[in-house]
């Protein structure tokens, strides 16, 4: 019977044998965030996970990033990069393919669709949407002091209804609370809401974000008209 080898069990894997991970930078960090972000169910930011997943320790992230607000702006700006600025047709058309484009890519991760509201990307690609905003408003007539105001509008409107659907209950849904409630609003007690109830309930999500884009841009323009 051959001796057991004493060596056998204590063996480990050499370190030249295993694939070399990529170095640890600003980069790096962001883009595994912003995966983690994508594919992990939607879980908010954890520095310690993200440490995890590029085998290193937490502490070795405070070398490229100041803390957590820098990331979440970092990673924002990241995503942004999939907003789609160019298209063609009007002004307004493609003032509203750039919206809808700005909200599919927020709407790819519901925990990005919820951190809009607690931090606010400035990186290029922010400044890169909002350039092409503003040369668009302008475009329509737009001058340029309404114009400023306008974009901070339409992210806002954008990001808000992003948000929403991502923290959707259900009470909107066929047979929901919402459609229970107008179905028991009386036409004498409620005669606004019970006329109007069947209108309140309709519409796809994107009919809706279209004729919100629609009201605010005729508002921007009403504005800047008028002045």
């Amino acid at each position: 019977m051959p001796d057991k080898d004493p060596f056998r069990e204590s063996r480990v894997e050499s370190r030249r044998s295993r694939p070399a991970k990529p170095p640890l930078s600003r980069d790096v960090i962001v883009e595994e965030a912003l995966r983690q972000m994508s594919t992990e169910g939607g879980a908010p930011l954890s520095l310690r996970r993200i440490a995890k997943a590029l085998d290193t320790g937490p502490a070795s992230l405070y070398a490229y990033v100041d803390g957590m607000s820098e990331l979440q702006a970092l990673v924002l700006d990241h995503a942004l990069a999939g907003v789609q600025t160019d298209s063609v047709g009007s002004w307004r058309e493609r003032l509203e393919a750039l919206l809808i484009s700005h909200a599919t890519v927020l709407a790819r991760s519901p925990a990005l669709a919820r951190m809009v509201f607690q931090t606010t990307a400035v990186g290029p690609n922010a400044l890169r949407i909002n350039d092409a905003v503003l040369q668009l408003l302008a475009e329509g007539g737009v001058d340029q002091a309404n114009a400023a105001w306008a974009i901070d509008l339409l992210d806002m409107f954008v990001s808000a209804t992003v948000a929403e659907h991502a923290a959707d209950t259900g009470a909107a849904q066929p047979g929901g609370p919402i459609e229970q409630a107008l179905a028991r609003a009386s036409a004498g007690e409620h005669p606004h809401v019970h006329a109007a109830r069947d209108d309140i309930l309709s519409g796809t999500g994107e009919e809706r974000f279209r004729w919100g884009v629609d009201i605010l841009v005729r508002g921007i323009l009403s504005r800047a008209q008028s002045q």
